[in-house]
């Protein structure tokens, strides 16, 4: 789950269990398939397919999957999927806004398996641009915590590169740009000789929610059963976890 609110740390270590690698796996590599067949199955004249690739590795996806799926992207496979992108959007517990971002080759099992999870599991459906508009288009890099890489280190490496901000999530930082600067912000930290774990367009809330235990369960709970949907790649939220309110539901799992 993407909301920057640092349930994302908790999210993605969450991420890393068995269980949820082969979903993770497959969301990866639909993301290559799909940024080599709209921009060139080169990742040094695409961008999008080079930090596709990247977060791919990162993650521990085998290189021989990445193969297949460029070469299914350039029609050389009999396997070869089209698929499109769908944004949905709706609300958990609280007011909590939720954006869903699918990448489907079945329209109409994307749209019923969304309304099936959130109406199994209290959220709502919401009619287009009703809950967008609390979002932003924004380019997020992420980085993992490294000895002697400081938050002004970070800074001063991107500042001229278009970043408008470098976060403290916890485990990460996480440097926010607008989504044309992602490119610049990215190549400035390889320059600068910092790693990162991946550089992406999200949709990043102007307005937080900011929630107690039993709605942060309860919204959890909804943003839990979209991320288990096959289709969904991501799921945004404007839900802000207090630190307290965090700690609890960590000592609960």
């Amino acid at each position: 789950m993407a909301g920057h609110s640092k349930w994302a740390t908790t999210k993605h270590k969450k991420a890393a269990l068995d269980a949820k690698r082969g979903k993770l796996f497959a969301r990866l590599i639909k993301n290559v398939e799909v940024a080599a067949r709209t921009g060139g199955p080169d990742p040094d004249g695409n961008p999008t397919l080079y930090d596709a690739i990247q977060k791919a590795k990162k993650n521990s996806v085998p290189g021989d999957n990445i193969e297949r799926a460029l070469k299914r992207a350039s029609g050389d496979d009999a396997d070869a999927v089209n698929y499109e992108s769908i944004m949905y959007e709706g609300y958990a517990a609280g007011g909590v806004a939720v954006l869903m971002e699918c990448l489907t080759d079945n329209r109409n099992r994307a749209a019923s398996d969304v309304r099936v999870a959130l109406s199994r599991n209290g959220g709502t459906l919401a009619d287009p641009g009703s809950v967008s508009y609390l979002f932003a288009r924004k380019g997020v890099v992420e980085l993992a915590k490294a000895d002697g890489v400081t938050e002004d280190d970070i800074l001063m490496a991107v500042l001229d590169a278009g970043a408008e901000e470098v976060n403290d999530e916890g485990d990460t930082f996480e440097v926010i740009c607008e989504a044309t600067d992602v490119v610049a912000v990215r190549t400035a930290l390889q320059e600068a000789g910092i790693d990162y774990d991946s550089a992406e367009v999200q949709f990043v809330p102007s307005m937080k929610v900011e929630v107690d235990l039993e709605t942060a369960k309860k919204a959890m709970k909804v943003i839990d059963a979209l991320d288990d949907v096959d289709d969904i790649q991501n799921v945004f939220s404007n839900m802000d976890i207090p630190d307290d309110v965090l700690a609890q539901l960590e000592s609960e799992d």
